[in-house]
């Protein structure tokens, strides 16, 4: 096989590795000079994306080749990273006409359409693969996101980083805690902090009874077995029972059949079962109480019809 052909069939296994594109630096390594380069560009082999990038073949590239070629673009220090690193990662949805790409050294270079953020304070060790794209690593990217999404769009990146099996919640806030304070940390362990602790029994009892006696409920059996299971509440005048839950992000597919199982059971049996999350009984009282009062109402009409 001649030069040519083996620089060509170069090409092509590296295009195939970084979704459609390659480099200028890329092409020198391989062995092609600039006028060699700039023949494929003539004769159409090439296509110019920003500069010193190129689509093989043909101009089209998917969205991993459009993130690819801007790292490429940005220098061998780049990753994808803030909204486009969300969205390669699959946990938010990719920011519209822009591509965010951070660099760890070196003066930042200006292309169209690429955002780019120098981080002076992060290392290689914050820079992982994704789909073969060079990105931030995702405790990384949720910090960033942190700063910039609605609390909504941001519970919803973290319920999705968690779903993908990239990073579960505790883990999530242990991480934060180990790497320091950075712009977004503040704002995501607030957010973790109300979704991932667990009230003991007497704190959850002591935080849940004024809330039921405001509901116009009252005192109810707590820790009793109902059904073959404890349960935290129980009303049997009118058949409810009120579960809570420690987690509300990261409950296991055991715990998870485990509570509809123990559901089932007091349903069968002709009981009303109740879900609330310790994070809802401590931060969302008022929600709490509305709930309980209308279901009440409602079972003790039913018992009044009866």
């Amino acid at each position: 096989m001649g030069q040519s052909k083996v620089q060509s069939h170069s090409v092509w296994n590296l295009a195939r590795r970084q979704h459609g594109v390659v480099a200028r630096r890329q092409l020198l390594e391989l062995g092609f000079n600039g006028d060699a380069i700039q023949h494929r560009i003539e004769t159409r082999r090439l296509h110019p994306l920003w500069r010193g990038t190129y689509a093989v073949g043909r101009p089209e590239v998917t969205r991993y080749g459009r993130w690819m070629a801007a790292v490429l673009a940005c220098g061998e220090q780049a990753a994808v990273s803030h909204e486009t690193g969300g969205a390669l990662f699959e946990v938010c949805a990719e920011p519209p006409g822009e591509i965010h790409v951070s660099v760890l050294d070196g003066r930042r270079k200006r292309h169209p359409g690429i955002v780019t953020h120098r981080r002076s304070g992060l290392d290689h060790s914050f820079i992982t693969e994704h789909r073969g794209i060079p990105v931030t690593d995702i405790v990384t990217v949720l910090v960033d996101l942190a700063g910039r999404l609605s609390a909504h769009d941001l519970e919803a990146a973290i319920n999705a980083a968690d779903r993908n099996d990239l990073i579960n919640p505790e883990r999530l806030r242990a991480e934060i805690d180990r790497r320091g304070p950075r712009r977004g940390t503040a704002r995501l362990a607030g957010l973790l902090d109300r979704r991932t602790f667990t009230l003991t029994d007497s704190e959850l009892e002591r935080r849940f009874r004024p809330i039921a006696k405001a509901a116009g409920l009252p005192p109810p059996q707590t820790q009793v077995r109902i059904n073959g299971y404890r349960v935290d509440f129980f009303w049997p005048e009118l058949g409810l029972v009120v579960e809570t839950d420690g987690l509300r992000y990261h409950r296991t597919a055991a715990q998870q059949t485990i509570d509809r199982l123990r559901d089932q059971a007091h349903i069968a049996a002709g009981l009303v079962p109740l879900r609330f999350t310790h994070a809802q009984i401590r931060y969302q009282p008022r929600h709490v109480q509305q709930t309980l009062a209308a279901v009440a109402a409602r079972l003790r009409r039913n018992r009044h019809l009866d």
